[in-house]
């Protein structure tokens, strides 16, 4: 379980320098204003933890989406030798 600290939003101008602190000793630092959640704040080892698991969870739903057209039976799937000789005739009739 993550530790956590709630403090209202003036606290960010008055006592910045006890959140900075607090975010040494806890995860994050949830930011209130009149009593509602508005914004948390995380300490920048874990900000980079957390974009990079954003990035290897984007990496591995593209490489899924993958997966997908590969075993797809409709999709039309060219060798780079007949790639490049269809473009040499393109070339060649000045389709290009």
């Amino acid at each position: 379980m993550l530790n956590a600290e709630v403090r209202p939003i003036r606290d960010l101008r008055n006592n910045y320098a006890d959140i900075k602190k607090s975010l040494a000793q806890n995860d994050h630092v949830i930011i209130t204003n009149n009593g509602v959640g508005e914004a948390v704040l995380i300490n920048f080892e874990m900000y980079k933890k957390f974009e990079e698991f954003l990035h290897h969870q984007y990496i591995y739903n593209e490489l899924q989406k993958s997966k997908v057209k590969v075993n797809n039976p409709d999709v039309i799937r060219h060798d780079a030798e007949g790639i490049f000789l269809d473009f040499d005739k393109l070339l060649e009739t000045g389709n290009i």
